[in-house]
């Protein structure tokens, strides 16, 4: 039987990412996306061509109700879950100096970046635990996509760099917290990957990381990190829980 696992925001970008790697590999893997099934379609058929059972759980991570029918789903479903990839997450809409941010956008990118992957672990790590006090050979493993934005500071994007703040240390708590049933927790923080979210900023990085903003002087992208939580979720770092993974060429070196 594989292993299953769940990626929020798995539908493109650094999700889809993941979401292939854990396919190619050998588990089922259901995504997770605002968006209507109809507009995924092409990612599920992509994803189930590997021999995957891969299934779309459409909902906003932000609503408890959503979070709930999410669940349920992946209960009918699967039966069983063994791996939670908290992904899903939002830029400001319109960069601001600190100065001028609004509460809208701060309560926006709080909720999908901070909020909602909190509440949501909440609720699958009760459900690990369940699987787990029912079968000592459950395996269940917790990877969170955090950002060099937690310690690497954008002025003008101040929401964005508080909620990864906040996520290094959800990936702490629940590490702590799931300990005693062998559950391990990760932060994955990448650096500049190439994305749509990063699309609009790509001469700007192209510009950077040629002049050395990077050691490795290439942008990142999402098989990067889908490569780091295969790895993560295989279980190679078994006595590693609460560590962050970096994933960003080097940017975050300190360097004369």
């Amino acid at each position: 039987m594989k292993p299953v696992a769940f990626v929020t925001g798995g539908s493109r970008g650094i999700g889809l990412g993941i979401s292939k790697q854990l396919c190619e590999n050998g588990y089922d893997v259901a995504i997770n996306g605002v968006r209507g099934k109809d507009q995924v379609q092409d990612v599920l058929d992509e994803l189930r061509s590997t021999g995957a059972d891969a299934i779309y759980c459409q909902g906003d991570i932000r609503s408890s109700d959503d979070r709930e029918a999410i669940v349920d789903k992946l209960r009918s479903h699967y039966g069983r879950l063994n791996v939670l990839v908290n992904n899903a997450g939002v830029a400001p809409k319109e960069r601001l100096d600190p100065l001028k941010a609004t509460e809208e956008s701060y309560d926006r990118v709080m909720g999908i970046n901070l909020k909602g992957p909190y509440f949501l672990t909440q609720r699958i790590a009760r459900w690990m635990v369940e699987q787990k006090e029912g079968d000592d050979a459950f395996s269940g493993t917790i990877v969170t996509v955090g950002s060099i934005s937690a310690t690497v500071v954008s002025p003008n994007r101040g929401e964005y760099c508080i909620s990864k703040a906040g996520l290094a240390m959800h990936s702490k708590i629940w590490a702590v917290r799931l300990a005693e049933y062998d559950i391990n927790v990760y932060e994955v923080r990448p650096g500049v990957i190439k994305t749509d979210m990063t699309s609009g900023v790509q001469e700007k990085y192209d510009r950077l990381i040629a002049d050395g903003l990077t050691v490795q002087q290439r942008w990142g992208y999402p098989e990067d990190l889908g490569k780091a939580v295969l790895s993560l979720a295989d279980g190679n770092f078994a006595y590693s829980t609460g560590e962050v993974i970096m994933v960003d060429g080097g940017l975050t070196i300190p360097r004369l």
